[in-house]
């Protein structure tokens, strides 16, 4: 099948994009990497000893920068319906993290320790119908959202990738009402057309579970 001249260009852009040149040097496993560093440095978001879940976690980029940085007493879990290249000291439950039996399994996994952060870089395969493509990415936001509303520890955090569009603001608002501070971070390597955003949830208002998922 003969590519269009929107999968030509996207394709042009991203062999000369220079994180993904950085990523393949360094030995990153997505250019996403960048994005959770950046981050991550700026909002002193990991620390050694963190208990992390990365949701939607495939290919493992965010899972691989988590790891690295929560040290040998951390724990990082990655969950994603999509399988996973094994990665050192990542925990992977393949399937879907709402479904009862991948809870029960992280929840195995965690035993008694709480969670401390959880990440979000989910975004729904691409259909080209902006309406309905926005749709699908803001809900999962919410799922995620949702799932660490739950299982987060209080004054635990939460980052999400996010799309601006319908829904927006008020999933920006729904935030809001979970943690005591809502910052909106665009990293330099979230490229400049794409309207997606992260919002960094701090400080859990609501108490969840305060380790094992339940």
């Amino acid at each position: 099948m003969k590519r269009s001249k929107t999968s030509q260009q996207w394709m042009k852009e991203h062999v000369n994009d220079v994180y993904v040149k950085r990523a393949r040097a360094e030995g990153y496993r997505s250019r996403a990497s960048y994005k959770l560093l950046e981050i991550a440095q700026r909002d002193k978001l990991l620390r050694p000893g963190m208990t992390v879940v990365d949701l939607g976690a495939t290919p493992g980029g965010w899972s691989q920068v988590a790891r690295a940085q929560v040290g040998p007493h951390g724990r990082v879990y990655a969950l994603d319906i999509l399988e996973m290249e094994p990665l050192p000291g990542v925990t992977f439950f393949q399937g879907d993290f709402r479904e009862a039996a991948v809870e029960a399994q992280l929840s195995a996994a965690l035993g008694t320790r709480p969670i401390d952060l959880v990440l979000s870089d989910m975004s729904p395969n691409i259909s080209g119908i902006a309406l309905s493509d926005q749709a699908r990415a803001m809900h999962l936001t919410e799922l995620a959202l949702e799932f660490a509303v739950n299982h987060l520890k209080p004054g635990g955090a939460f980052l999400v990738k996010v799309f601006q569009g319908s829904g927006f603001q008020e999933f920006f608002k729904e935030m809001q009402g979970c943690f005591e501070k809502v910052s909106t971070r665009k990293p330099e390597a979230s490229r400049g057309r794409s309207n997606e955003l992260y919002l960094l949830g701090s400080k859990s208002r609501k108490k969840g579970s305060g380790g094992a998922p339940g």
